[in-house]
């Protein structure tokens, strides 16, 4: 009898599991999304999509993850023949321009998607062809896609079909600033916002740019003022906001594998005390677990967060300007960890389930 209830249990709780299939499983964002659905308590990783790779083990690419979730990468032209199969949530994790087709055929399918990639970020779709070059080809899907910060959306998350995982810098950005456009306390429509990132956001095609020798001891803007993430940083804060929010942005690559430190300038409709601005910004993420609003005169550093979900945020007022540094890991809360905590909500579990990892220091 005791092994009849063992037996049960056990089909009880494999029947409780969410089970996932990932797509581009072999890059930065795809490997740290395997790693924390490896440890997640309710899930089982069915599918792990490669063309590159396709017959391998994960582990032979990343020898880090031998004995960790044994499984073998399947080519992505084998989707048609593994859509139907028995999955509920997929992550893709793939280019621009090549989730959409992915996530029509999902979403027919029955099928949940989180897309980590760009392809349902944006509104306009005039956006994808200005920013990404590709004409995007499903506008229901694009209309019906609901932005992945749970901070901000978490009630329209829960019902989703689509979730449009943030991009790092956005998510970044929005936490840091989401306070002071939800109280209507932005003069003006612009925000300056400077963030430094890891080299990992670039992913890992090699090039000279990044190799050792140029970003050793070396810190450098890139895509000044055309960083395809403005678009998406604007309609989100411009929603916040209610009209038009315009951004300054300027990314810069630091001599670091990972973590994003943003600092944003926005000037004040009026004087508010710094003691009133941490007052606020600590009742408006009272009920948001991954977001720690630090003690008035710390700031925070990527060190904190580094291998963790947690976004830190650290305030200071100069006159009527108020001065939001945060910090995140891009891998983990600017990817594959906000997927993760996407992924909780829609399927009705804690948010931080899975994801209660305690930052990596040194």
């Amino acid at each position: 009898m005791g092994i009849t209830i063992e037996l049960f249990c056990q089909k009880a709780r494999e029947e409780a599991l969410i089970n996932v299939a990932i797509w581009g499983a072999t890059g930065y964002t795809g490997v740290e999304l395997f790693r924390i659905l490896t440890n997640h308590p309710e899930v089982k990783i069915r599918f792990v999509f490669s063309h590159t790779y396709s017959g391998e083990s994960l582990s032979v690419i990343y020898p880090y993850l031998e004995r960790f979730e044994p499984i073998a990468l399947t080519n992505e032209e084998e989707f048609n023949r593994i859509r139907d199969k028995d999955f509920d949530v997929a992550f893709l994790a793939l280019p621009a321009g090549v989730s959409a087709e992915r996530t029509n055929l999902l979403i027919h399918s029955g099928k949940k998607v989180i897309d980590i990639g760009s392809d349902f970020r944006l509104k306009n779709l005039n956006d994808y062809k200005k920013w990404y070059n590709f004409e995007h080809m499903y506008p229901d899907l694009v209309s019906e896609a609901v932005y992945g910060i749970p901070e901000l959306n978490r009630s329209e998350i829960k019902s989703a079909r689509i979730v449009a995982n943030p991009g790092c810098y956005p998510t970044s950005f929005l936490l840091g600033v989401a306070p002071i456009l939800k109280n209507d306390l932005l003069e003006g429509n612009w925000l300056y916002v400077d963030s430094k990132s890891g080299t990992s956001g670039a992913g890992k095609k090699s090039s000279v740019d990044m190799s050792f020798s140029e970003m050793f001891e070396n810190i450098r803007p890139y895509n000044v003022g055309k960083h395809r993430h403005i678009p998406e940083m604007e309609q989100e804060a411009g929603i916040m906001a209610k009209r038009l929010v315009k951004v300054a942005f300027t990314p810069q690559l630091a001599p670091i594998s990972r973590g994003i430190l943003t600092t944003i300038y926005a000037h004040l409709k009026e004087k508010v005390s710094v003691e009133d601005l941490y007052s606020m910004y600590g009742e408006f993420y009272k009920d948001s677990y991954f977001v720690r609003v630090l003690p008035v005169g710390s700031f925070p550093a990527t060190k904190g967060v580094r291998g963790s979900n947690f976004c830190d945020i650290g305030l200071a007022i100069e006159d009527e300007v108020a001065i939001i540094t945060t910090a995140i890991d891009n891998l983990v809360k600017g990817a594959g960890g906000q997927a993760v905590q996407n992924m909780n909500i829609m399927f009705g579990l804690k948010e931080n389930l899975g994801l209660d990892i305690v930052p990596l220091y040194p």
